[in-house]
């Protein structure tokens, strides 16, 4: 087991529960654990799955004076809250924002005592220890910081340093990306099981097919022609065209949603 800083969370949603389960998986602890969240039935829930942790829907105090605080909610109630809490961060907290469309500028005219401000985009396969997590800094913080930022993040998956413009994109992405998927490969195991495959057979099968889809799309060096050509039979290649327009109207939608205006 391995003791890092404290921690705080505001917000006791879906992205902390990733973080929280992701640190637990890979046997990372920290001295303390703060969350703050106004909704009782979540701090229950959490407590019930991370009884270590201490939360509160009172008091933010301890969460925002952490080595590290995730700042977890949703970009319209975002900036209020911060406002609300600044006095009460420390100025030598790293304060991670973990919402797309508010900017590293927008949070330093939030916070002007603080030098240490990261924004970020978790995805969900941190859950299972493979996240892909790209980060920013903003130009001020401190390397050492920064540096202890990435190694225990390193323990949950990738978390690759980008630059901030494309936050928005890797939330697109990365972020959102399991969702665009999901449904289709649960479709996809319901059927292998109605062909007669086991529950495990299918689990495997399909999980080998992605892997050996993506390596042979991405790093195979044949062009898509090529790669597509492997394989000569294609049961849904009439649906195809109606596939990459849901794809393009909704992901372009989304985008401009969210980018920083």
């Amino acid at each position: 087991m391995e003791s890092l800083k404290t921690v705080g969370f505001i917000g006791g949603g879906r992205i902390t529960r990733i973080l929280l389960q992701g640190f637990k998986n890979a046997n990372v602890t920290f001295d303390k654990v703060w969350v703050y969240e106004p909704n009782e039935a979540v701090v229950t829930n959490l407590k019930t799955l991370h009884p270590h942790i201490e939360a509160s829907t009172l008091d933010a105090q301890y969460a925002a004076s952490a080595d590290v605080m995730f700042v977890a909610l949703h970009p319209p109630v975002l900036t209020e809250n911060l406002r609300n809490m600044a006095s009460l961060i420390s100025p030598n907290t790293l304060v991670v924002s973990l919402a797309p469309k508010i900017t590293i500028a927008t949070l330093q005219t939030i916070l002007p005592q603080n030098a240490n401000i990261a924004r970020m985009n978790p995805n969900a396969g941190t859950w299972v220890n493979r996240g892909y997590n790209p980060v920013c800094f903003a130009a001020g913080t401190d390397e050492k910081i920064s540096t202890e930022f990435l190694r225990l993040f390193g323990k949950l998956g990738k978390v690759p340093v980008v630059d901030e413009h494309k936050i928005e994109a890797y939330a697109v992405i990365s972020a959102m990306g399991h969702t665009y998927f999901w449904f289709q490969l649960q479709q996809m195991k319901e059927l292998a099981l109605s062909f007669g495959l086991s529950e495990q057979d299918a689990k495997e099968t399909i999980s080998a097919m992605l892997w050996g889809t993506t390596e042979t799309l991405f790093n195979s060096e044949l062009s898509f022609e090529a790669v597509t050509d492997l394989v000569p039979v294609k049961p849904m290649a009439d649906h195809e065209n109606a596939i990459k327009e849901i794809y393009q109207t909704c992901l372009n939608g989304i985008f401009q949603k969210i980018k920083p205006q």
